[in-house]
């Protein structure tokens, strides 16, 4: 769910072969015929249209069109496999959470949620219907144009805690610090130059045409541009004041060992590595000692990247394998010998010497101690949890008892319908048609989910974490989960996605030579934004 921007390791760049994307993208002939059963189309589907931009991708027009990470392509409906078998209505609830959204989204969104309002919720014929008149199906492809990526599952965990510091419960549940600042990467100079900065609020402001004399004048600050990474998603840096210095906001281990004295704790827990498990999967429930249980959600990062630490197997190698290219993070499946680390615990717990989590087998810290709670003196040296990961998330309470945990895009989550996303390829909010296996069975599960969240880790366009739910059932499925799956997002008929490249582009592995490809399908503030 939520959360952040993370290179894990690093890799060479490798050229692929040039596309002429000249003869493919924004055709203006039709795309292939859907197959709509006339007695489930709902009324007023033929309702004129908004005229789109000029030279835009349009969805229902252009047959292919690409991004830095992605080429779509169209395709009809009949070629999707399972669509005429799906039961739709198990998938319209979240449709309709999503709408709430979207229809602030524009003039297509808008029109598109107003007739869903009008089909039957419980007729799968009407909602297939309805999908095939209103939306235009198009596979997603990685930047190689492969269709094939890697599913996984994750899940609402549930740990012990309480209130108030007390042994066993000394690890602090942070809410989103209020020393935290923010920049927009967008504004920031190029270059790893040195600049002075005002604070405003949260937001920090880049003062230009001034000397290094002016450095020290009052309300003035220094930002290094050397130390910014500016590859998030939202293009936010998150930052901190220190003295008359700007720096990143804190890493892991700083957070550990000097604490958070700025930040509100929510609540306490026992165990370090659960606590880490919770910001993996960015949400989760705490249950007291009288059962009252407080839900969490995501609210903020501290803008490190995610670099967890993998396990490792016998043969030493990585028990679950990770490949970056540029931006983009590949988890290659797994060959059946870390299979003990994913069918950990039948409570959903892990075993002893792994972490199981969102496709990844990460390892426990060799030594995990006590950390540095605000407001209380440390009894000897802080060490710290030992999670060498930098990255850190912060939560907030989640308001409803009930229900399903609220994802990235702001609305509840659905089990079994709801996934995660990386949003530059994949839009929040849009319907998705996932093929992929049944995690231990390895039947065939091809439904339509509803891309409603995010997470540090989901970073590729063939890449979707399918939301479980929560309880025993839920964590063991979703730490099995990890298989080939392929994708079609469903985009409304004439909304304007990313503009189709108007020649031919070179293209390395992980980003595009040329500035006709856009970074995001549908840029939104919050979620992807393109420079």
């Amino acid at each position: 769910m939520n959360t952040p921007q993370h290179p894990l390791v690093s890799c060479a760049l490798r050229w692929a072969a040039a596309a002429a994307l000249a003869s493919l993208a924004g055709c203006a002939a039709p795309p292939p015929a859907a197959t709509t059963s006339a007695a489930a189309t709902p009324p007023d589907t033929a309702s004129p249209r908004p005229s789109p931009p000029a030279g835009a991708s349009v969805a229902g027009q252009a047959r292919t069109f690409s991004t830095q990470l992605a080429t779509y392509t169209s395709v009809s409906f009949d070629a999707v496999p399972g669509w005429s078998r799906d039961d739709f209505s198990e998938s319209w609830p979240a449709f309709l959470g999503s709408c709430k959204v979207l229809t602030g989204r524009g003039a297509e969104w808008k029109d598109v949620c107003a007739r869903a309002l009008r089909v039957d919720g419980k007729s799968t014929n009407a909602i297939r219907g309805f999908f095939e008149s209103e939306f235009s199906a198009y596979q997603i492809r990685d930047d190689d144009r492969r269709p094939d990526g890697v599913v996984t599952g994750y899940f609402e965990p549930e740990i012990a805690g309480a209130r108030q510091y007390g042994a066993p419960f000394i690890y602090p549940v942070y809410g989103q610090p209020e020393d935290m600042l923010f920049a927009d990467a967008r504004k920031l100079p190029a270059g790893n130059t040195t600049v002075a900065a005002r604070v405003e609020g949260r937001n920090v402001l880049v003062q230009t045409g001034l000397s290094t004399r002016d450095m020290g004048a009052p309300g003035l600050y220094v930002l290094d541009l050397s130390g910014i990474a500016r590859d998030t998603l939202d293009r936010k840096v998150r930052l901190r004041i220190e003295g008359k210095q700007l720096l990143p906001y804190y890493t892991r281990e700083e957070i550990e060992t000097k604490g958070a004295p700025n930040a509100k704790v929510l609540a306490f827990v026992s165990s370090a590595t659960a606590l880490y498990e919770m910001q993996i999967q960015g949400s989760g429930r705490i249950k007291m000692a009288n059962g009252d249980i407080v839900r969490v959600a995501y609210a903020e990062q501290n803008g490190q990247p995610f670099r967890p630490v993998l396990a490792q197997a016998a043969n030493g190698k990585p028990r679950s394998p990770v490949k970056v290219r540029g931006s983009s993070i590949e988890l290659q499946l797994d060959d059946g010998d870390d299979d003990d680390a994913g069918a950990a615990g039948a409570a959903g717990a892990v075993d002893s010497g792994a972490i199981r989590t969102r496709g990844f087998t990460l390892a426990r810290p060799v030594a995990s101690g006590p950390v540095v709670v605000p407001g209380r003196r440390a009894a000897g040296a802080v060490a710290g949890s030992g999670i060498k990961d930098p990255s850190y998330v912060f939560f907030k309470e989640a308001t409803s008892p009930v229900g399903g945990p609220v994802g990235a895009f702001g609305v509840p989550l659905s089990a079994g319908r709801s996934i995660a996303v990386d949003p530059r390829s994949t839009p929040l909010g849009y319907p998705v048609f996932v093929s992929t296996r049944t995690p231990g069975s390895g039947a065939p599960m091809q439904r339509l989910t509803i891309a409603q969240d995010t997470g540090g880790a989901i970073r590729g366009a063939v890449r979707a974490d399918y939301f479980f739910g929560n309880g025993q059932q839920a964590a063991t499925n979703a730490r099995r989960m990890k298989e080939r799956g392929q994708l079609w997002i469903l985009l409304p008929r004439g909304l304007a996605v990313a503009q189709a490249a108007v020649s031919s582009t070179i293209r390395t592995r992980g980003a595009a030579v040329g500035a006709d490809l856009p970074q995001c399908l549908v840029p939104s503030e919050g979620s992807c934004v393109d420079d």
